[in-house]
């Protein structure tokens, strides 16, 4: 079998999830706030443009699942290097390596080095850098890393997604006799906290060509067979998203994953995965239908499409290209 070549990958997903509280905004006395956005839509049934409040899971939330889930595939490969602050999941990364901070910093300020030298040593010393992107400041440095995945909010249907507020006590036996003492957390606490339920539009993009890739400098950083292995943990990792997205509220509000359709696109060029967004409810025919327009007349199309109905499809989907394909390499230049 001939190993794909993918430039960039898009998924395009409607998800049903059930009584979840993945993403809040925090409380307000004892009500606990959950995340909502204003999106516009189509009336489904006048066909006109309507705005309308409704539950969301920001993108932010969703990007940290799946970089929790490639640290965990990452952590412990000898193949696959951590800078110091990645190798402990701690937030500010390779900004906090002190071998990084060395290189960056040099005694005599003659030998700093530049912007070039700062992105090649990032992309050499850590997948998570590497994929997730990172600014880096220290120094006097304004040196980005774009990160090669792209999330979109993770936005209910407004026709179809609910959240409601339901009342919690913690309960006491012995309050009665603990009525005199008030010290402590001893009383019977009353709380509301939210559940929503709905159809969620979830959009993901890859830019899989660029994992070792220096935006400045267009060149890579790292050899094939080092980005080979971060595209495969990567794909892995947005697969494990799907499977398992964590959020608040999981001891007890362990959100149920009901559903998941939805198309995936994938380019053997530059050519951009196409990307519709659930909000739609026609986003599968729209993608096949600008697929089929970005490859008409190609001896070998340049994208390819797969739909699935269910996560055990996707699964199928993106086994199949960790097994069966690698990442585009740009030309040397």
């Amino acid at each position: 079998m001939t190993t794909q070549t993918i430039g960039s990958l898009s998924i395009s997903a409607e998800a049903i999830i059930d009584l979840h509280a993945l993403n809040n905004e925090g409380g307000e006395g004892n009500q606990i706030q959950t995340r909502m956005v204003e999106v516009v839509f189509r009336d489904p049934d006048s066909g006109e443009p309507r705005v309308e409040s409704v539950n969301a899971i920001s993108g932010d939330m969703f990007k940290h699942i799946q970089a929790e889930h490639l640290y965990r595939l990452v952590q412990g490969n000898a193949t696959l290097p951590l800078c110091g602050g990645c190798a402990r999941f701690n937030a500010n990364r390779i900004s906090i390596d002190e071998s990084f901070r060395a290189f960056i910093n040099p005694g005599d300020k003659k030998n700093a080095p530049n912007a070039v030298q700062v992105l090649d040593r990032l992309l050499t010393s850590c997948v998570i850098d590497d994929i997730e992107g990172n600014l880096i400041t220290e120094a006097k440095q304004s040196t980005p890393r774009k990160s090669v995945i792209e999330f979109g909010w993770v936005v209910g249907r407004p026709d179809v997604t609910r959240t409601g507020q339901y009342f919690h006590v913690k309960y006491n036996p012995e309050q009665r006799i603990q009525e005199e003492d008030r010290s402590g957390n001893q009383g019977q606490a009353i709380f509301y906290r939210p559940a929503s339920s709905g159809v969620y539009a979830l959009v993901c993009h890859l830019e899989l060509s660029r994992i070792g890739y220096n935006d400045i400098s267009q060149r890579y950083a790292i050899d094939e067979e080092q980005q080979r292995a971060r595209y495969t943990a990567l794909l892995r990792s947005v697969l494990h998203t799907f499977v398992r997205p964590s959020g608040a509220m999981r001891s007890s509000q362990l959100p149920h994953l009901v559903d998941l359709r939805g198309v995936v696109t994938w380019s053997s060029d530059v050519t951009p995965a196409p990307t519709f967004s659930a909000l739609n409810p026609n986003f599968i025919e729209q993608c096949d239908r600008v697929t089929k327009a970005l490859t008409r007349g190609q001896t070998t199309a340049a994208l390819s499409m797969k739909t699935f109905e269910s996560f055990a499809d996707l699964s199928d989907i993106l086994a199949g290209l960790v097994a069966d394909s690698r990442p585009l390499r740009f030309a040397a230049r």
